[in-house]
């Protein structure tokens, strides 16, 4: 059935002519697999638990099922009163930001009908009350956020709420979000729909699976959680010194072997300013995206780049909050799962590789997953990820859709046991090796040697004490 509907197209799946309008506006020619097989069972009024890749068209697969029942609802009573009747919960400001846009561009046709809402931290409590006192029907927003705004009364989720979407559900947790969806809870009318969509599916899941969902469908597509080697080309290399691993970026990227906009993670925020600032040394424009980063100034840098006024930006991965909710947990909440272990671990990673375990993180930052980075023709991994759902979630910005990309992963000796472990995980994922070796002779660039080692030098600490770690006015871009 679903294989039948992904093949005809979205026109048989009994959706609203304005959004089908919308969908033929964007581009959507058939149905990806997820939205296939969830937007069927959605409209049917089914709470489901999805596992969905990014890139694989979730937003749409939830997007569309919840924009097609709220017009139902005020075509059915036109006498109804105007109220919040779906919220969408997702772990970043940047991903609120993508996931309203969409909404919109789906609810194009009937703007006057369905309005949306963010509510994310780039904007204060008090310049947010406005747009929720027009009673949005739609609100997309983090827990934390949404919560803020129930605890001030400035929002109403009792009794009209008809649809609950929990988008990026693995990293909700991960983020620390457990709390304030819990607190949520208890300000839900008794019935609503319920849908859970997640890149994973672990065991931390099942316990909001059960508090969250009721007799749910689940959603499994059989696809990879990675585009194949026709979309993702896929490649690894063994650089035998840290001064290699910074001459081989300079050259692919000074001498364009890598050709296109390219996102380049890093394992700390000490080396994502390190590298922004090795690149500057060879002219090279790039940004440093990392958690220090007020949210406003995280979505300018985001814009900027989808507008294609620089290449590279450097990036660190997702870290949960480094502080606690600024809000206080409901009285007899349940702690956070792994509070405890969550504390140390963050103290290991903040000594390692030179990041400070006290720099004031954004509890809404998300780089490798979630946000819609456009058009990013290469993810590079300089420093190889700690697992492999974080190279997935690195290497999933790019060859999204049917857009193909490539990814290269840098590997010091010590770090090529990680990376095994990740080969090893695909492999069996796919049935195939996925990471090719990355053919390339390093004498060709020898010549680049030396002055690669002035602009290591160049950018040590000692040598830029302008750019402490810990100081929030490091420059956002270099032209």
């Amino acid at each position: 059935m679903a294989a039948e509907m992904e093949a005809k197209g979205f026109e048989h799946m009994g959706l609203d002519g304005r959004l089908l309008r919308a969908v033929a506006e964007l581009g959507w020619a058939v149905p990806t697999a997820i939205q296939a097989r969830a937007i069927p069972l959605a409209m049917e009024g089914r709470d489901l638990l999805a596992r969905a890749r990014t890139g694989s068209g979730k937003t749409g697969a939830y997007g569309l099922p919840v924009l097609h029942k709220l017009l139902g609802i005020k075509e059915a009573s036109p006498a109804v009163p105007q109220a919040v009747r779906a919220l969408v919960l997702v772990p970043s400001a940047e991903l609120a930001r993508q996931v309203g846009q969409t909404l919109r561009r789906l609810a194009a046709f009937c703007a006057r009908q369905l309005r949306v809402a963010e509510l994310c931290g780039h904007s204060d409590l008090a310049d947010q009350r406005p747009v929720l006192m027009e009673q949005p029907d739609i609100v997309v927003g983090t827990p934390g956020r949404v919560l803020a705004h129930v605890a001030g009364h400035s929002l109403a989720l009792r009794p009209w709420l008809e649809v609950l979407v929990l988008d990026e559900a693995d990293l909700l947790l991960s983020f620390g979000f457990g709390d304030d969806i819990r607190a949520l809870l208890c300000h839900l009318p008794k019935i609503y729909q319920a849908l859970l969509v997640s890149a994973t599916l672990n065991p931390e899941l099942e316990a909001l699976q059960e508090l969250v969902l009721h007799n749910p469908v689940h959603v499994l597509p059989p696809e990879p959680r990675l585009p194949g080697s026709s979309q993702l080309q896929q490649f690894q290399l063994c650089c035998a010194t840290e001064e290699d691993k910074f001459l081989l970026l300079a050259a692919l990227l000074k001498l364009r072997l890598l050709r296109g906009r390219a996102l380049l993670f890093v394992g700390s925020l000490a080396r994502a300013f390190r590298v922004k600032l090795f690149l500057e040394q060879f002219g090279i424009a790039a940004c440093a995206l990392n958690p220090q980063l007020p949210a406003r100034s995280r979505c300018h840098v985001i814009a900027q780049f989808n507008r294609g006024l620089y290449d590279y930006i450097v990036a660190t991965d997702e870290e949960g909050p480094a502080e606690p909710p600024r809000h206080r947990p409901r009285k007899g909440g349940t702690a956070r799962k792994g509070d405890k272990k969550g504390d140390k671990k963050g103290d290991k990673k903040g000594d390692k590789k030179g990041q400070s375990p006290q720099c004031p993180q954004d509890p809404e930052f998300g780089v490798s997953r979630g946000i819609d980075f456009q058009n990013v023709a290469a993810v590079i991994n300089f420093d190889v990820p700690s697992s492999v759902e974080t190279y997935i979630h690195r290497v999933g910005r790019t060859a999204r859709g049917d857009s193909p990309g490539t990814a290269l992963t840098l590997a010091l000796p010590d770090e090529l046991e990680g990376l095994r472990r990740i080969e090893d995980t695909l492999a069996a994922e796919n049935g195939q090796s996925m990471l090719q070796p990355y053919e390339f002779r390093m004498e060709e660039i020898e010549t680049l040697r030396y002055r690669c080692r002035d602009a290591m030098r160049a950018v040590t600490k000692q040598a830029c004490p302008q750019c402490p770690i810990n100081v929030p006015n490091v420059p956002l871009m270099s032209h």
